[in-house]
């Protein structure tokens, strides 16, 4: 039997950004990476066999979590692009709500 090497994971990033799609039970088991508040309001802006789009939302600290291409993006705030979040919000601003464009944390487009 030959045992080969398990390529480790090249980053944090890499580990928290894993291609996990969203369907609506795992829901039950997700918290906000912050707080550990419990459970995150979601959006659904596009829907096949799961959920493609939307929004994670944590209603205590205000933080929100982009669901793209069936992926919650759910990193703490010090591994986030600015870039890529604010290009996201500004796609999806007409389904954002107003809360998290003006006071949404990390990012907010007001």
């Amino acid at each position: 039997m030959r045992l080969e090497a398990v390529k480790p994971y090249q980053t944090t990033r890499d580990v928290l950004n894993s291609r996990v799609p969203l369907k609506r039970r795992l829901l039950d088991i997700l918290a906000c990476p912050i707080d550990k508040h419990y459970p995150l309001e979601l959006l659904v802006f596009e829907e096949k066999d799961e959920i493609t789009e939307g929004l994670l939302l944590c209603p205590e600290c205000n933080r929100w979590y982009p669901i793209s291409d069936e992926i919650p993006q759910m990193l703490p705030d010090d591994l986030r692009e600015a870039k890529e979040d604010l290009a996201w919000l500004e796609r999806w601003k007409t389904r954002v709500p107003e809360r998290v464009l003006t006071q949404g944390k990390p990012f907010r487009l007001a």
